[in-house]
């Protein structure tokens, strides 16, 4: 029974020692939050207190920082201006895909479907050859800039940026450099060299222009890729008017075409797809900018199109 009543005694010991550890725990806690708590009413009458002197007394300290971040903002501003915006349009050419001879090729199947064998078929057949490093760097110069990977002489790969991006070029400037690729199989885009190709696509900021299909009156030829990148000032929109439509008839469209978009890029804001000889309706933008983009494959041409867009202020057309 002695020995019994021990045990008995030893369990209640450690229960009463587990019961006052717990007691202490929950102290510390409270103890704890009391800090926290007292630590944030503190943080914030500090804020509150430094606002106040900030707003009231201006001080040289608050004057110093005011304007630290006014010249911050100022260099922003230039930087802004400097890279987007001039006379109200937007000048930052990574729709540029002609410099210096040098211009972007992707497949007709759409972005990195090229082998280095097709790439150097594409350029030549356009008269031309796979751009050299040294060629791509010098259109870079000038300011072209895409961000899509393509070979270029000797089954190099890489691609020109101009302005560092997060999503593009990995922060860096300059030619993004893949180097000599050993599988030739791979599939890029291409960047060809021809300082005499003819013009074909492009960056259009004038208010109005006729826009047509290339050798137009005449039939345009095979295997044609053309990009047109219409940008008018800000405060204008733009309105599309057909004025002579044939092109290949297809009842999916799916040889040769003429794509609208409403956007800067053939990505987003799709508006149709037109072939055949039927005038396709006026389109209006919503926003400042369109792209037309125009392809041909490798049998049967037509008239072609011709079109023209005229920029109008917004203000008007809400009138209207």
């Amino acid at each position: 029974m002695q020995q019994l009543g021990g045990r008995q005694r030893e369990r209640g010991g450690r229960e009463g020692e587990r019961e006052r550890e717990r007691e202490r725990e929950r102290e510390r806690e409270r103890g704890w939050y009391k800090e926290a708590d007292a630590a944030e009413r503190g943080s914030r009458r500090e804020g509150e207190l430094l606002e106040n002197i900030c707003r009231e007394h201006l001080s040289s300290g608050c004057r110093m920082h005011v304007l630290a971040l006014l010249w911050t903002l100022g260099l922003l501003l230039k930087e802004a201006q400097a890279w987007g915006f001039r006379n109200g349009i937007f000048h930052n050419s990574i729709w540029l895909e002609r410099a210096a001879g040098v211009y972007h090729r992707e497949s007709r199947k759409g972005r990195y479907q090229l082998t280095f064998k097709e790439a150097k078929a594409v350029c030549e057949y356009e008269g031309g050859a796979l751009a050299t490093y040294q060629q791509l760097e010098a259109a870079r110069q000038i300011g072209f800039h895409v961000c899509a990977a393509g070979w270029f002489d000797r089954g190099r790969v890489g691609y020109p940026i101009v302005k560092a991006g997060a999503l593009c070029g990995f922060g860096k400037v300059g030619i993004i450099d893949y180097g000599y690729r050993l599988n030739k199989s791979e599939r890029w885009d291409a960047y060809c060299y021809n300082p005499d190709s003819k013009e074909c696509g492009g960056v259009q900021t004038d208010l109005q222009k006729t826009i047509q299909s290339p050798g137009f009156p005449d039939e345009y030829e095979d295997e044609q890729i053309c990009s047109w990148h219409i940008r008018v000032p800000r405060d204008q929109r733009i309105h599309l008017h057909f004025l002579e439509f044939d092109v290949e008839d297809d009842t999916s469209c799916l040889a040769d075409y003429l794509e609208v978009y409403d956007s800067y890029d053939d990505v987003s804001g799709f508006v149709g797809r037109f072939c055949g000889d039927y005038l396709p309706d006026d389109i209006i933008s919503t926003g400042n900018v369109m792209t037309l983009k125009f392809l041909s494959d490798a049998s049967v041409t037509a008239g072609g199109f011709q079109l023209q867009y005229t920029a109008f202020n917004t203000s008007v057309f809400s009138h209207n």
